[in-house]
């Protein structure tokens, strides 16, 4: 993938996707196309289509996605297993008829069993039962990985799967309905006033990835990995939810009282990432979780406050 090679970025607009252009950009690439909700509804067959067919991309980044955190996947499971599954579909689709060099698709470390041994390995896909309340979205992108391998084997098609953990960063979804747990921990201690609760206990951890750091590995994959199984990307560290709930706490300059509802779930009970193969490749990830939550409460104070 040389600097003027034609480049889609699918949900430029996203986290994700505003991530990938940004690197690309302070790397000179100069012909991005951003698909974008406003471009192109990649939920529809024909029109996915129609707009490989008239841009004709040589690479393309798959970063469109419906996503949300715990009650989100877990009150809208058909929302997020037929949207999912429709947009993964189509792009793979149309870049392999419409002869793309190379497709990377994202998806997400939900794809592992509940009870997976940790650090999660990629040979654990498939191996235990996933946990329940994101059961449908990690189906949608366990699918995504099997239709990469499917067309690369059946049509010689170059699609390859990266599998990030928790992501955090710029144009993040702050929204307390559909948000993931580090951006509604912002959100919720930037606004409150005595107290704030939380869900679960705060005993589960998890590993959180900056958006900026996947993006660059996003880019030496695209450029240095070919293989047919999945990889993964974080940073092999995890932390519990209630240090996370400090940190962030702290960051916001929040004084009050942090409470726990026990009653709402705690999700999967730990989650970390082996990342070995990834680093083999020569990406590491540079931005520790301090920095990328300042980073990250800077931005929600700058552009999302009003």
């Amino acid at each position: 993938m040389d600097s003027d090679s034609k480049v889609l970025v699918a949900g430029a607009n996203g986290m994700v996707g505003s991530a990938i252009v940004r690197n690309l950009e302070s790397k000179g690439y100069t012909n991005i196309i951003k698909g974008t909700r406003q471009v192109v509804d990649f939920t529809d067959q024909e029109a996915t289509n129609t707009f490989f067919r008239l841009n004709r991309p040589e690479y393309v980044f798959v970063a469109a996605a419906k996503v949300g955190g715990i009650m989100a996947n877990n009150n809208y499971k058909a929302d997020f297993l037929t949207e999912n599954l429709r947009i993964q579909t189509n792009i793979i689709d149309s870049a392999n008829r419409w002869n793309v060099t190379k497709l990377l698709f994202l998806g997400s470390s939900c794809i592992y069993p509940k009870f997976a041994t940790q650090p999660i390995t990629e040979d654990q896909l498939m191996t235990g039962t996933l946990e329940p309340t994101n059961d449908a979205y990690a189906i949608a992108k366990i699918a995504g990985i099997m239709m990469c391998q499917a067309y690369r084997q059946q049509h010689g098609f170059n699609a390859i799967s990266l599998m990030p953990t928790n992501l955090y960063g710029p144009n993040d979804n702050f929204d307390l309905e559909t948000s993931h747990v580090l951006p509604a921990m912002i959100a919720k201690f930037h606004n409150a006033k005595e107290s704030v609760t939380l869900w679960g206990d705060g005993s589960a951890m998890r590993e959180f990835l900056h958006v900026d750091d996947l993006a660059e590995a996003c880019y030496v994959c695209m450029q240095n990995y070919d293989e047919t199984e999945h990889i993964n990307v974080g940073t092999g560290e995890d932390v519990r939810i209630w240090e996370l709930a400090n940190i962030i706490s702290d960051v916001v300059s929040f004084s009050g009282e942090t409470l726990w509802d026990f009653t709402k779930p705690n999700g999967t009970p730990r989650k970390v990432m082996n990342v070995d193969r990834i680093k083999t490749l020569g990406w590491e990830p540079k931005i520790s979780l301090r920095e990328g939550i300042e980073k990250t409460y800077e931005w929600y104070v700058n552009n999302v406050i009003v």
